[in-house]
Formats: C-alpha cells, sequence, structure tokens
C-alpha cells in the first residue's frame, strides 16, 4: 500500500509540474497585431465620425510600427476608405497601395477602388 501511496504522489508532483511549467510558458505571437481595428470597422458601418475614425486607426498604426509588428489585411484598405471619404486623396492612393504591396491577393480589389475613386464614383 505504501508503494502505491509513493507511486500516486510521484505521478501527482509530475503532473503539477508539468502543468506548472505549461502555464510559464511563453505564448506564441500572433502574425498581426490588431489593436482597435475591429471596432474601428463596426464604428464605420454605424456612422461615426471619418475624422475620428482616421486619428484611431492612425494612432493604432503607430503603435504596430513601434512593435515592429504587421497591420491586419484590411487595415490599410480601411484606413484608405476613410482618406477617400475625408477628400485625402493622395493618402488614400498611399494606403491602398501599401495593401496591394503587403497583401497581394488584394491587388484586383485596391486596384478597382483606386479606378473608381479616380472617377469619382
Amino acid at each position: 500500500m505504501s508503494k502505491m501511496f509513493m507511486s500516486l504522489r510521484v505521478v501527482t508532483a509530475v503532473a503539477l509540474g508539468s502543468a506548472f511549467l505549461a502555464g510559464c510558458a511563453q505564448q506564441p505571437k500572433t502574425l498581426y497585431q490588431w489593436e482597435g481595428y475591429e471596432p474601428q470597422v463596426y464604428q464605420y458601418f454605424e456612422g461615426e465620425s471619418k475624422e475620428a475614425q482616421i486619428i484611431a486607426l492612425e494612432g493604432d498604426l503607430q503603435k504596430i510600427r513601434s512593435t515592429n509588428r504587421l497591420a491586419p489585411p484590411g487595415y490599410h484598405a480601411q484606413l484608405g476608405l476613410l482618406y477617400l471619404s475625408a477628400g485625402r486623396d493622395d493618402q488614400m492612393v498611399q494606403e491602398f497601395n501599401t495593401e496591394k504591396t503587403l497583401f497581394p491577393e488584394s491587388t484586383a480589389y485596391m486596384d478597382f477602388l483606386l479606378k473608381n475613386a479616380k472617377k469619382g464614383s
């Protein structure tokens, strides 16, 4: 009975030690840093001030860059759309081109938006 009790103690100690070490392990970093991007997209559709959204996304972009991380897909496109609605065409073009560079799969859509922006659509 005492050998069984000792085995149970050893197994319990190993299990607790493993759980402790697993809890201390550094969590993997995500590929992108989202900051307030998702709430800003929601606020875009809710009609919040475009200028307030631009300020929030620009601030978050500075935070993202300061940590040497990447903004998620769509971030620069969203910022470009906000610049378009604010009449800041040069910045819109820059953001759409940044989106295309970082995420080549968005090229067709970014080109579509650029083409329609030039037409005034």
